[in-house]
């Protein structure tokens, strides 16, 4: 019901409000500052071409513009681009290593490890790195090699150090 009323007023006399629009008169130039007035008089008087240049067409650029040719066409939809390419091959996943404390996770895909994984890995590394080394781990938990190798060349884990200091005495908690 309301919907109608408001298009019964939308549309109400639409031909005569669009018709007073169109003939009203169009906006004029904005007026130009008083002090560029006899600067522009200047400068048509000393070169009195300069309207005759404005006003020519230049005969180069409209064929060269006549030779311009756009072609365009709509962009396929993703949906129909989806549906064209190949189905994917389904993931292989890996059931996780190691203690989750609780989180809910109940495969990884291969090639990828948890934040606990990750943690887990670079400790053993740090602790035994003759046992764990870049190759056990890649096999392990099915990782490329390269990968495993930057993973234990840029990334360590914090390493907590209490430094007691020297010349003043600890405050032995009770």
């Amino acid at each position: 019901m309301g919907a109608s009323v408001t298009r019964a007023i939308r549309n109400f006399n639409l031909e005569n409000r669009a018709e007073r629009e169109i003939s009203k008169m169009k906006p004029s130039a904005a007026p130009r500052h008083p002090s560029t007035k006899s600067l522009l008089r200047e400068q048509m008087n000393s070169r009195p071409d300069i309207k005759g240049e404005i006003a020519r067409k230049d005969d180069k650029l409209l064929s060269l513009l006549k030779d311009v040719y756009v072609d365009s066409k709509d962009p396929v939809s993703s949906m129909q681009v989806k549906d064209a390419g190949t189905r994917q091959q389904p993931k292989e996943f890996r059931l996780p290593k190691g203690n989750h404390f609780g989180m809910n996770i109940e495969n990884i895909p291969k090639g990828k490890i948890s934040i606990v994984e990750a943690l887990t890995l670079l400790n053993n590394h740090k602790l035994y790195p003759e046992t764990w080394t870049a190759e056990k781990i890649a096999e392990e938990y099915h990782l490329e090699q390269k990968d495993v190798n930057s993973v234990l060349r840029y990334f360590v884990t914090f390493e907590v150090k209490i430094i007691p200091p020297e010349d003043r005495k600890a405050i032995q908690s009770e």
